[in-house]
């Protein structure tokens, strides 16, 4: 493998262990995009241990969707080739406050939905004047079938694995590849103090499924791969009983 690694929400546990597994696998330099990217010291020394040669850094808040454009072009001229492009940021959120608060409800969307649109536009129209390149996109289970519970957090994941699964195929024939990661309840700092729901997975599981798919060129990948067969069922669970289901 070669190229740089661009991972967009330069902070999150998943996006780091995936960079970490790539640099083992033979990537030099990875660019860790987030806000207060002068904080990064841990995530950097974590890559650095894997094997990174060189380590980025590189101001970038999801929200000012203004600004992607410019910054993406950026971290293109300046750092590429771009071969693996990860989106790992995100919110989860406050279900309670959002359905009160439409505020609060607009800005998960925002993040978690709208800004996504906007980075992977980019992202794809510079790897297909690259020419090649891979995208991970981080969707999740919460988004295969809403859930009243975290409908809010759960309809942004529909709307970007919808939107992903559609670039994928608009992408085809390009030399690019998006790959969709369906995760279900991820123990991590996002989910801190939440009890763990049945066939839960860590950040490092997840890293793992995802380089594996990504080595594989697969195209959707779920984690635990148990999930799509339970999902497969719960798509058939008739509302009055799914409206009770727990996050």
């Amino acid at each position: 493998m070669s190229g740089t690694v661009l991972v967009l929400g330069g902070r999150s546990e998943i996006g780091g262990a995936v960079a970490e597994r790539l640099v083992t696998r033979g990537h030099g330099t990875v660019v860790l995009a987030a806000r207060r990217s002068a904080d990064l010291d841990a995530e950097e020394a974590a890559l650095r241990q894997a094997g990174a040669s060189e380590v980025v850094r590189v101001e970038f808040d999801a929200a000012d969707v203004a600004a992607h454009a410019e910054l993406l072009r950026g971290v293109f001229e300046q750092h590429g080739p771009i071969d693996v492009a990860v989106t790992a940021f995100g919110v989860l959120g406050d279900q309670q406050r959002a359905e009160v608060d439409a505020a609060h409800a607009i800005d998960v969307v925002h993040i978690d939905y709208v800004a996504h649109i906007s980075v992977l536009t980019h992202l794809a129209n510079l790897l297909r004047e690259q020419g090649s390149g891979r995208i991970v996109v981080f969707s999740s289970v919460a988004g295969v079938r809403v859930r009243r519970a975290n409908y809010v957090y759960g309809s942004a994941k529909a709307g970007l694995d919808g939107f992903a699964s559609g670039l994928s195929d608009a992408l085809a024939g390009s030399g690019v590849r998006l790959l969709i990661v369906r995760p279900g309840f991820v123990i991590g700092r996002m989910t801190r103090g939440m009890s763990p729901a049945p066939w839960s997975s860590t950040p490092d599981q997840v890293a793992d499924a995802t380089v594996a798919a990504l080595r594989r060129g697969r195209r959707v990948v779920w984690v635990p791969p148990i999930l799509r067969w339970v999902f497969a069922v719960l798509r058939l669970v008739p509302q009055p009983i799914w409206r009770r289901m727990p996050r």
